[in-house]
């Protein structure tokens, strides 16, 4: 059998020119010349005996997808072994690429930056505010190492677990019919237009799920895969929408009324990594203060349920 001769400067050269789409580009983030560029690309290709990258377009071939995927994560745990060795000898340091969807962000992400920069201030973090949807890809696709998920989630290749539930409730602006309501019942939501989470996200489903369990079914105004937008406008006052209680921060007022909905599911939200991949001492620090924080009720906005066991996967 032939021994392969790959190294990971040529495994870095290619993923470079095929996220900047050229020789040049690559050359220019590399900080080198093109014709070195070039040469790592022939010499990795030569040794694996397939083309990589279409000359013609300067896109990936099926074979250079896969070698592209494995080249991140291969420089992923290249980034991760220095960084665990340094932390070893000195102050644990690194990057890490935490994704969340908003709602969680808006109140974990303060705490968590205040008590890096204090105990931890080597490690540098990258937030990512995106849906479930995205941040899963992001998290398969090695571009992400942890995120905050609306569960469930159903990907075999990332561990998850939960961390609390959180209340839905209602926001319903002034003008509304149910707006002088003191509390309402699921039977009373299927009577209204409402804004809601598009089909086929987690915090969509569950609700649909157990109101099709009672014989209810909900009328959409109009459907959002994204929490954010939903919220914003049910408090500007386009419509009334069932949303997390997080995304009521507790200093705001309006001309909208919160209402609690008698039967109202909860939403669960995890934590997500990659299963294949071993945490660096910068992820597993960051892991360890997100637990902390979920835990803790005097950071967590009211309506947050802590889980302090739950079963691996979701």
């Amino acid at each position: 059998m032939t021994q392969r001769q790959v190294d990971r400067r040529q495994l870095r050269t290619l993923v470079a020119v095929i996220e900047q789409r050229s020789f040049s580009g690559a050359a220019r983030v590399l900080g080198t010349v093109q014709s070195n560029v070039s040469a790592h690309v022939a010499r990795l290709e030569r040794e694996l005996g397939v083309d990589l990258i279409d000359r013609a377009t300067t896109a990936a071939t099926p074979e250079g997808v896969v070698v592209l995927e494995r080249a991140r994560r291969i420089e992923q745990e290249f980034e991760a072994l220095e960084a665990d060795v340094v932390s070893l000898r000195e102050t644990i340091s690194g990057e890490v690429r935490l994704g969340a969807i908003g709602t969680t962000a808006r109140w974990m992400v303060p705490p968590l930056l205040e008590t890096l920069r204090r105990d931890h201030p080597a490690i540098r973090l990258v937030v990512l505010d995106a849906t479930t949807s995205s941040l899963v890809l992001g998290l398969t696709a090695s571009h992400l190492d942890v995120a905050l998920l609306n569960l469930p989630v159903d990907e075999p290749e990332l561990d998850v677990r939960a961390l609390f539930d959180e209340d839905r409730v209602l926001v319903v602006p002034d003008g509304h019919p149910l707006v002088d309501q003191g509390a309402l019942t699921l039977e009373d939501l299927a009577d209204h237009e409402l804004l809601l989470e598009a089909r086929g996200t987690a915090f969509r489903d569950v609700l649909d799920k157990q109101l099709a369990d009672r014989g209810i079914e909900l009328t959409a105004q109009a459907e959002f895969d994204g929490m954010r937008l939903l919220t914003s406008l049910a408090f500007s006052g386009f419509g009334a929408g069932i949303v997390p209680a997080s995304a009521v921060p507790a200093n705001l007022s309006g001309p909208w009324r919160i209402i609690p909905v008698e039967g109202l599911p909860s939403r669960q939200v995890g934590l997500g990594t990659r299963r294949r991949t071993m945490l660096t001492a910068a992820q597993r620090i960051v892991i360890d203060l997100i637990t902390k924080i979920s835990l803790d009720g005097e950071l967590t906005p009211a309506g947050i349920h802590p889980v302090t066991e739950s079963p691996a996967g979701t």
